[in-house]
């Protein structure tokens, strides 16, 4: 149902988050090749990891029922036990053996004193005071336990999760499959790279930008290029994203120009459900549905594109993906240098800069702020957060910022 309400960033992400389910369809990769994918089903511990209770560091294993109550303990050192050489033997009292990092733990011993802090005297180990029990032990199974789930369905699978996979042994993993995202940009103003512009034109940046973080997000893209604003051209183009993606990415053509015709023909065609952000930069975003994709239409200025981007639409695309659950946006609270402008109503990111001052963190703003001035992007490693009962903060002041490297 279209609402004409401006809706805040906590609303639309629900409605947007509501409204959406993971695309159907899976594969089989590779775990090379399964790097960034959704993770499809559960992956569950074929075995201990570790496998066999072994030694964390280098050093001697021993029964801690051994140690004296005061001063040094005397051992004899009965044997050594490396990494994939095990000590078959049994470690019987005041008995002790030399062990590496990742050896099993030979039987009968439960604890393991570090090589630095024992000595060895006339081929005896002697241990002092202050030792606990199954101290610089890893426990089988202490990592994933057999049996239980190691990786959940909805899993983003990062390095560490590739690695994760290996150690159990599994070279393949099933994954949802890629999102299929339509986009191209809008206007007559707009042109393309490799001729020079005419007199009131600008370059297309906008695909540019959303071809990159769209690449980041590793989806299947279809590049429709430039269309004109040319309501029968506009139709045509939407039609053939349609017919092909599982998502339409436009820039331009949603707020309430003359030209301005996204949002008029998805209403035709399809659904929309809202178009107006309380946001700045932002304000004209339509979100909608055209046959079997989901639309989203983002404002035309190049600024404004991203920060609804890194706002709504990277949650919205990641639950397509299948990723659940979503990740969290980290977001805390720094001295801010710059002097800002603010006007109560709408919630504004202004794009900053965080830096480390010693052992504080603070920011400043990234240069002009327009909408239009994609260098404070460039220059910028997160949004400074005004909510929209805001007031002008003033230099020193305390303001929430949002890191965005490293979100995608």
């Amino acid at each position: 149902m279209l609402t004409n309400k401006a809706l805040n960033v906590a609303q639309a992400r629900q409605m947007l988050l509501d409204a959406l389910s993971p695309v159907s369809g899976w594969e089989t990769l590779p775990i090379r090749g399964a790097l960034t994918r959704m993770l499809y089903r559960d992956i569950v511990a074929p075995f201990d990891v570790p496998a066999h209770t072994n030694a964390a560091m280098d050093g001697y294993a021993f029964r801690i029922a051994d140690l004296a109550a005061d001063g040094d303990t005397r051992l004899a050192v009965v044997g050594t036990a490396l990494a994939g050489n095990a000590f078959t033997g049994i470690v019987g009292e005041r008995q002790a053996v030399r062990i590496m990092t990742g050896a099993v733990l030979p039987h009968g011993a439960d604890s393991v004193v570090a090589q630095e802090n024992a000595r060895i005297d006339d081929d005896a180990l002697l241990i002092p005071p202050g030792q606990t029990a199954g101290q610089h032990v890893r426990q089988a199974g202490e990592d994933l336990a057999r049996g239980k789930p190691a990786l959940a369905a909805g899993k983003r699978l990062g390095p560490a999760e590739i690695g994760l996979l290996a150690s159990l042994g599994i070279g393949e993993v099933t994954v949802h499959r890629r999102l299929r995202v339509a986009f191209f940009s809008t206007g007559d103003e707009i042109a393309s790279l490799n001729r020079p512009l005419a007199p009131g034109e600008v370059y297309d940046s906008n695909r540019y930008t959303l071809f990159g973080v769209l690449t980041q997000l590793g989806v299947d893209l279809i590049d429709l290029g430039v269309v004109g604003d040319d309501p029968a051209a506009l139709e045509e183009a939407l039609r053939e994203a349609a017919g092909q993606a599982d998502v339409i990415l436009t820039s331009g053509g949603v707020s309430v120009g003359d030209a301005d015709y996204v949002r008029e023909l998805t209403s035709r065609l399809g659904d929309v459900m809202f178009w107006k952000l309380n946001i700045k930069p932002g304000r004209p975003m339509a979100f909608g549905r055209i046959g079997d994709a989901w639309l989203f239409g983002l404002p035309g200025n190049p600024v404004a594109v991203m920060v609804t981007f890194h706002q709504l639409v990277i949650d919205a695309l990641l639950k397509l993906m299948g990723c659940s659950p979503l990740p969290e946006r980290p977001s805390f609270k720094v001295p801010c240098l710059s002097a800002i402008e603010k006007s109560p109503g709408r919630r504004e990111f202004p794009r900053g800069v965080l830096f480390a001052d010693g052992d504080q963190w603070k920011v400043r703003l990234a240069g002009n702020q327009g909408s239009g001035v994609l260098s404070s992007m460039s220059s910028a490693n997160c949004f400074i957060v005004l909510p929209e009962t805001g007031k002008d903060i003033a230099v020193g002041e305390l303001v929430d910022v949002q890191p965005f490297n490293g979100l995608i």
